[in-house]
Order: structure tokens, then sequence, then C-alpha cells
């Protein structure tokens, strides 16, 4: 929804993809000396806070998880980013670029995330190594 008309440099920066506003709680698990300090930053400036860890003890709007190919099982994972995760929210899986070292297949996201219970909606490249997939929680009507 962006009011830039037309084809120039690229509209948004990769913290605005992620829909980062200030104020949301945003959990970050699976940080490693791999993860993109850069990137954390700014996820930071964009919330105007911290992010917390997985023992944060309360809901969250947002959760971040870093994973990479040699992480465990991918589906027990986004099953533990749930934990949290404020009805409505956003899991972003953040894993290496194909070819970075711990890559994680594209396929074995798709195959995971709706075991888990999840809809993988978009894919975008964040920093130079590693690219972010937005999972949601299907709608359920009451």
């Amino acid at each position: 929804m962006s009011s830039t008309a037309g084809g120039g440099a690229a509209p948004t920066s990769p913290v605005d993809r992620l829909g980062l506003k200030p104020g949301m709680v945003v959990q970050e698990l699976g940080w490693d000396q791999d993860t993109d300090d850069e990137l954390r930053v700014a996820i930071e400036d964009a919330i105007d806070g911290d992010m917390v860890d997985g023992d944060y003890g309360n809901v969250v709007d947002v959760v971040m998880v870093w994973w990479r190919d040699d992480d465990g099982d991918l589906v027990d994972g986004l099953v533990d980013a749930l934990t949290d995760l404020v009805g409505g929210g956003v899991i972003w899986l953040l894993t290496p670029k194909v070819g970075r070292p711990g890559a994680v297949d594209p396929a074995d996201v798709a195959e995971a995330a709706p075991i888990a219970g999840l809809s993988q909606t978009t894919t975008a490249a964040v920093s130079r190594d590693w690219v972010a997939t937005r999972l949601v929680a299907p709608k359920t009507v009451s």
C-alpha cells in the first residue's frame, strides 16, 4: 500500500517490509553468532525498543525466528514460536539465503508451515545473507 508510483528505487527498506511499528513487542528466537546485527538493530529501531527472548512470558505481536538447516525439526521450531504469539500475530522465519551456509530449502518451509498450523504468505530478502518468510495462523471463525 505504497503511494509511490512508477519504477524507481525500492520504496521500502527490509524492515518496512516486515511491517514493524513502534510499540510492537517482538520476540527473537534462534539468535546466534551468524545473525545479521544490522537487521537486528533496524528491527529494534523500528519498534522503538528491545526485542524480547523466549523467556519473556507474555504475549508478543511478532516472533522473529532465526533458523538454519541444522537447527533441528522446523515444524517443532515453528510450533514453539507460536507459544507467546498473540492471535493475529506474525512469525517471520529468517533463513540463510540459498547458497549460504545453513540455507534452508524453501520446499522444507512450504512443507513445515501447514503441519505447524501456519500459512506462508510472503518471502522477502532482508539482508545480504538472510531471507524472511512471513507465516500466519489461518483465521478461525468463532
